[in-house]
């Protein structure tokens, strides 16, 4: 460009900051809104339309046409893609900033892998991940990227004000010492197997790219109408109970202990059926003190299986998804919404504990989807359920199947990320891709 247009340019463009309206400049400027991609349209995506509606979706990717056709109306300028693979390919073209990952949960490990391997933003349905391998894979990869990527996986029940008022009580000492701490859901879907062969897939559905990394099953509409509850507790699509309202439940818990790695991992339930993952199951994992509390163990509990109640009157039954937590001077009890103080012994006579003051109450975190909005935009904005935080946590749940399947107690390096007393145990902190489907992409 010759020097006298530059100069001619910049003054146009000059006059051009001078006449613009104000809102190009302000909080929902173009130039302030993110180029997002929606991997996974129907389904759990419908949940985050609203709030993408604020930034620019620049692309959609779904198996399903007919979902992909309901996205397109609701986005019309987007770029539509059956395979996600693709898209994430085309990042650059797309200008792509971040991604919002709905996909079935064989697929979440390496979308957010991928995404982070291209400096992407991703907001991740839970779970994180369905091995323990993916789990230390897409943490240790977002650590290298810490403060100039966003994370956050999509355990939005983290915003519920309980969450912020137990971990108050635990950390100010309304139970003493804190102990133990327990998790627990209910719920109890039952399979035998995968299911039998049932015709062929619909045309508008691409089935192949459905099953994606895992290993070839005859197709089965079961598997793909009604949602996750339908298909997560295959092994090959899914971590049970534990990746589905297990992400949640213990997520209640975690906020209030500060835990990574645990030290040691022992489980038991139900017979081993090497096509579904167990309805009844409880695994106890211990954790090392911390800089504010001592060692602690702590449990997770499936199907009808159940921590013992602290007193016969207190039901736990009563909670299908629910915490306790065991202190030197009581226990506490939570629901998502609400939660009991029980003090007990001698000396439980409350003396111990000063409630904080009004003013330093954890505060609201807000919207939890916006969270991770800001937060791509200011790097430096912590999220709730980050990739470390939520890695560590689903970690610890998936080395409990681990320790299911091995039959026996182990002992964990964390560190390492090996089992060092059942070699066995090691095959089961992986799963293998079928060609064509890496994690580290």
């Amino acid at each position: 460009m010759q020097r006298r247009e530059f100069i001619r340019n910049a003054a146009l463009a000059g006059a051009g900051l001078l006449l613009a309206p104000s809102g190009l400049f302000g909080a929902n400027a173009p130039s302030n809104k993110l180029n997002i991609a929606l991997l996974g349209v129907g389904g759990r995506g419908k949940a985050h339309y609203d709030t993408l509606g604020t930034q620019n979706v620049v692309a959609l990717c779904d198996v399903h046409e007919g979902n992909l056709a309901g996205g397109a109306k609701k986005f019309p300028k987007a770029k539509t893609y059956l395979d996600w693979r693709k898209l994430l390919d085309d990042h650059k073209a797309l200008g792509l900033d971040a991604v919002v990952c709905c996909t079935a949960d064989h697929h979440h490990a390496l979308i957010a892998n991928w995404c982070l391997n291209r400096d992407l933003h991703c907001y991740m349905e839970k779970p994180l991940a369905i091995s323990v391998a993916e789990a230390r894979t897409v943490r240790a990869n977002w650590l290298t990227k810490k403060g100039k990527l966003a994370t956050q996986v999509g355990m939005q029940r983290h915003a519920i004000p309980n969450f912020n008022r137990l971990r108050e009580l635990v950390l100010d000492g309304a139970i003493g010492e804190l102990k133990s701490a327990s998790a627990w859901g209910n719920r109890q879907i039952r399979r035998d197997g995968y299911l039998p062969a049932q015709g062929e897939p619909p045309p508008t559905l691409n089935y192949d790219l459905w099953l994606g990394p895992s290993p070839v099953h005859p197709f089965n509409p079961e598997y793909v109408s009604g949602g996750c509850l339908k298909w997560n507790m295959f092994w090959d699509f899914g971590a049970g109970q534990i990746g589905d309202m297990g992400s949640h439940t213990m997520d209640l818990l975690w906020n209030c202990v500060d835990a990574k790695l645990p030290t040691t991992a022992e489980a038991k339930g139900e017979k081993f059926n090497p096509d579904v993952t167990p309805v009844t199951c409880e695994s106890h994992f211990d954790h090392p003190a911390n800089d504010w509390r001592g060692p602690i163990r702590i449990s997770w509990y499936q199907g009808g299986a159940m921590p013992q109640s602290p007193k016969e009157f207190i039901d736990l039954n009563k909670i299908d998804h629910g915490v306790l937590f065991k202190g030197t001077q009581g226990f506490l009890v939570a629901s998502f919404d609400n939660r009991l103080l029980f003090p007990y012994g001698k000396e439980a006579d409350m003396s111990y504990y000063k409630p904080r003051a009004k003013d330093q109450m954890l505060p609201p975190l807000g919207h939890f989807q916006q969270q991770w909005i800001d937060a791509c935009k200011n790097p430096s904005l912590k999220t709730a359920c980050d990739f470390e935080y939520s890695g560590n946590m689903i970690e610890q749940l998936l080395l409990g199947l681990v320790a299911y399947r091995a039959g026996k107690k182990l002992e964990y390096d964390g560190a390492a990320g090996q089992v060092t007393n059942c070699p066995e145990a090691n095959a089961f902190l992986s799963r293998k891709y079928r060609d064509g489907w890496v994690l580290n992409g």
